[in-house]
């Protein structure tokens, strides 16, 4: 049986920031495999978003192996985003 999934402090600040924004937001990170934490659509764009929590030591924001190998794989843009300011840019990007 797998475990829960940890979902980084901040994640739910971000996603109540991003949809206050505008942005729909998936929360995706209970799905495991290195799978990004939220899929999220702004101005018809489709963003895949790792969260990791900026307060943390620079070691402990890196990409598990999981993620790192699904991020490699993937033949798409995967951001990654630490911060609330982080994500109203890349949304201000779209």
């Amino acid at each position: 049986m797998r475990r829960a999934a940890k979902i980084d402090a901040n994640q739910n600040a971000i996603v109540a920031g991003m949809r206050k924004l505008g942005a729909s937001v998936a929360i995706t990170s209970a799905l495991g495999g290195g799978f990004p934490d939220l899929v999220a659509g702004m101005r018809g764009r489709n963003l895949l978003i790792e969260v990791k929590d900026g307060n943390k030591a620079p070691s402990k924001q890196r990409l598990t192996s999981d993620e790192h190998e699904w991020h490699e794989a993937w033949r798409g843009d995967v951001v990654v985003v630490r911060d609330m300011d982080e994500a109203k840019e890349l949304l201000d990007g779209c």
